[in-house]
């Protein structure tokens, strides 16, 4: 099993090295762009370069552990514009789900998730801490759920939809790109692109730039 390297130096980050190990991987260092942070360590783990740096380990695994969807797609932009990293698939061992998962490169589900049957996540997801994910449901690409969301089944997440801690999501809506249900929201409509959510029942607030 190839080495691996943790792009983003966040405290996300450090969960995500806790993840890697409980998977048990050895992660060799951190990618991230602030000057500051070169040379310093998280959970004893060196911060080795920056991002464009990842040319230096193509021998190695990537992952990127950046809590935005945004960000996280801009970031993968710059990796790929250097070349071809291999970003692998981090699945805590506590993950209770059905043999009908797909689960796309470059995806994380932290411990305590529970994914049932005939479920699609897209590339470079995050489901953070006790997700919850019903039949049929499918996500894009860049997706992020935050903790102790409970998402019913045939939901649509499309490409870079943010859904906040302990959000809600009623049986076979859309959350259409770029969009954000925010914490404890509670969602019986379709949200379209762009856009925040919040509340119970989740209401629009603001617009955002289209991803």
């Amino acid at each position: 099993m190839k080495e691996l390297i943790i792009v983003g130096g966040g405290g996300f980050a450090k969960e995500i090295i806790w993840l890697a190990r409980a998977c048990g991987r050895v992660v060799k260092g951190i990618l991230d762009d602030s000057l500051e942070a070169q040379g310093y360590k998280l959970s004893a783990v060196p911060i080795v370069g920056t991002v464009a740096d990842w040319i230096n380990f193509e021998n190695c695994e990537f992952i990127i552990a950046i809590g935005s969807p945004r960000v996280r797609a801009k970031v993968l932009s710059k990796m790929t514009n250097l070349g071809e990293p291999v970003f692998t698939k981090l699945i805590h061992p506590s993950v209770n789900m059905s043999e009908y998962v797909e689960i796309g490169d470059g995806t994380m589900i932290c411990a305590g998730s529970i994914l049932t049957v005939d479920i699609k996540l897209g590339n470079h997801c995050i489901l953070n801490l006790n997700v919850t994910v019903g039949h049929e449901s499918i996500f894009g690409d860049f997706v992020t759920v935050a903790p102790m969301a409970a998402i019913s089944g045939n939901v649509l997440l499309d490409d870079c939809v943010e859904i906040g801690t302990g959000a809600t999501l009623r049986q076979g809506l859309t959350v259409n790109k770029g969009s954000m249900l925010g914490m404890g929201g509670v969602l019986t409509k379709n949200i379209p692109e762009s856009c925040v959510f919040a509340g119970n029942p989740a209401k629009k607030l603001k617009e955002l730039p289209e991803v």
